[in-house]
């Protein structure tokens, strides 16, 4: 597997060895003890599925107390995927960085604890698989502000509106996170 750092310090690309040929593909999306050779020996206690149309946008979700380390990846269509920074000791607090997940690309992105995660839909029918270190604490869930301009993330939106829950509608901006140590 070869793994990118991000230019946030924390999150990684993770991109599997894929072995395919004319009949398909086949890769190892999970292997404990290879991701622990590679310096991530992780553990996790909840697997998630969503499915999104075109234009939906979830985030930028994270709890505290209680964070949550996230391996994403897209196994149909394709998403934009961002974290922020909400460690405040972090010389990076309050930036973003961000990834195209596609089932094409196959590509994995890890989330450590300390950081606010979501994503917008690039194409009908995406399926988002998650696995979580912790479980989810709904009590403990907050939601950074999608559109934040003091954050200034740049979802590639091109005229669209985003799709966006009540709960994501109400994020509050980053001067009002309850962020990490």
């Amino acid at each position: 597997m070869i793994i990118t750092q991000c230019n946030i310090p924390g999150p990684l690309i993770i991109e599997p060895e894929v072995f395919g040929d004319e009949r398909g593909f086949f890769l190892e999306s999970w292997n404990a003890a290879a991701f622990a050779q590679a310096g991530l020996d992780l553990s996790f206690v909840q697997d998630n599925h969503s499915r999104s149309q075109k234009g939906v946008l979830r985030g930028m979700h994270f709890q505290n107390p209680g964070p949550q380390g996230k391996l994403v990846r897209v196994v149909a269509g394709a998403v934009f995927d961002v974290v922020v920074d909400l460690r405040r000791s972090s010389p990076t607090f309050g930036q973003w960085t961000g990834v195209v997940l596609s089932a094409a690309n196959k590509r994995m992105f890890w989330v450590p604890e300390g950081f606010a995660h979501g994503f917008l839909t690039l194409e009908d029918n995406t399926d988002f698989l998650y696995k979580c270190t912790s479980a989810y604490l709904p009590q403990h869930e907050c939601s950074l502000a999608w559109d934040d301009r003091d954050v200034g993330i740049q979802w590639p939106l091109d005229g669209m509106q985003p799709k966006l829950s009540a709960k994501d509608a109400a994020g509050v901006p980053l001067a009002q996170v309850q962020a990490f140590a």
